[in-house]
């Protein structure tokens, strides 16, 4: 599968990184040289330097022939116009778009955008829910219903207590994307240890929860 990220702030990198780990071919788009030059010693030639919202970029980084296009920009605006573009321009199968500001949500979806996820939006659900030591809770199917985002806690006697995030073995491509410690959200980083009480934010196919509940659960 071919997929083409544009944006390589930490999401970004990070996403990139894994989909290459699994065998993905990647292409990481970022507009500012400095970002782009730091990154390209890490990736090497997954990294690409150029304004994803410029159709000769597109172009040249094979928009045509991309399965999954990926916009994760800080910028709303930028991520709704690569998705538009990736769609009508190029015929790209399927888009992603982090939205940064909920309130645009309905706005994609309404303009076509195939999947959008709003890490706010996330974290807010995870405020205004009462959630018990150990509970998993579906946060919501995206779209297309094959992917939910899962919030679970670690408990003190969970067999993942201490455990670092790159020794997690998730069900199917489960992907974690975020953990709230301390009220706070952080990106996890593949040496983030997991400690008590962590709410860990995961991507799952929406078949995959009760697996994912054998992992963070005690026996």
């Amino acid at each position: 599968m071919y997929v083409i990220v544009v944006g390589a702030g930490k999401i970004g990198y990070y996403l990139s990184k894994q989909l290459v780990a699994e065998g993905h071919e990647v292409l990481l788009l970022e507009k500012d040289r400095r970002r782009y030059a730091m990154l390209a010693e890490a990736l090497g030639d997954v990294v690409a330097q150029g304004d994803g919202c410029e159709i000769r970029i597109m172009a040249e980084a094979g928009f045509s022939r991309a399965d999954v296009v990926v916009a994760v920009t800080g910028d709303d605006e930028d991520n709704l116009v690569i998705c538009q573009m990736a769609k009508i321009k190029f015929g790209a199968p399927r888009t992603v778009a982090r939205v940064n500001n909920p309130a645009n949500l309905g706005l994609f979806e309404k303009l076509g955008i195939d999947t959008t996820v709003s890490s706010t939006q996330i974290i807010f659900n995870l405020i205004e829910q009462q959630i018990e030591p150990g509970q998993v809770i579906p946060l919501g199917a995206l779209r297309n219903g094959n992917i939910e985002v899962v919030a679970v806690t670690v408990s003190r006697k969970s067999p993942v207590l201490g455990i670092q995030v790159q020794a997690l073995t998730l069900p199917g491509q489960g992907m974690i994307i975020s953990i709230v410690r301390d009220d706070h959200a952080i990106l996890p980083k593949p040496e983030t240890v997991l400690e008590s009480d962590d709410t860990v934010i995961a991507l799952v196919g929406a078949n995959e929860e009760p697996n994912l509940r054998q992992v963070f659960m005690e026996s």
